[in-house]
């Protein structure tokens, strides 16, 4: 984890959803390709992390935060419900660093917490999606990811036009039975 950060699970706390909301908003006027057009409403974004957290209140995902002091600077969210006969499986989404804290270690922090809170909860696989154009392919790579595959004109990037999506998964721990 990197140091002078702190990294923890986020609720539905009022003051949590108004800085998630205000990050998700800065990520898409950047250009984050992360399912919202620019301009994204307040409002819009509000409603998203009402349901993102009430979610994870029911415990079917994980919302982490990454916090230097009282700003949020990152976040990542863990997708944990799954169809029923895909108990092993986890999916990594809405990884957002701020702007001003790319480059610090934010995203591999919260990355390794999601995977290890996956380990936890029993899941072997791993899968994400990032856009081709501008999106992380790389730092997953990096991170021990595999491409899978690239689905073409998937989504519409924030500021306009058409982009290319890169699938990926990655195994994690050890499961035996499922593996056999």
């Amino acid at each position: 984890m990197v140091p002078a950060y702190r990294i923890t699970r986020l609720t539905s706390d009022a003051s949590v959803i108004a800085d998630l909301s205000e990050l998700l908003i800065h990520i898409v006027a950047n250009g984050g390709s992360v399912s919202f057009m620019h301009p994204l409403t307040s409002e819009k974004a509000t409603a998203f992390w009402k349901t993102s957290l009430a979610a994870a209140d029911r415990g079917e995902r994980v919302v982490l935060g990454c916090y230097d002091g009282d700003v949020l600077a990152g976040t990542v969210t863990l997708l944990l419900d799954c169809p029923p006969n895909q108990p092993h499986r986890a999916e990594i989404a809405k990884m957002m660093t701020h702007v001003n804290y790319r480059g610090k270690g934010i995203a591999s922090a919260l990355l390794q917490a999601a995977e290890n809170i996956a380990v936890e909860q029993g899941r072997t696989l791993l899968n994400l999606d990032t856009a081709a154009d501008e999106g992380a392919a790389g730092f997953y790579e990096r991170h021990g990811y595999t491409k899978a595959g690239i689905i073409p004109d998937y989504a519409f990037k924030p500021l306009g036009g058409l982009t290319d999506t890169i699938l990926y998964y990655k195994k994690i721990g050890k499961n035996d039975s499922l593996n056999s």
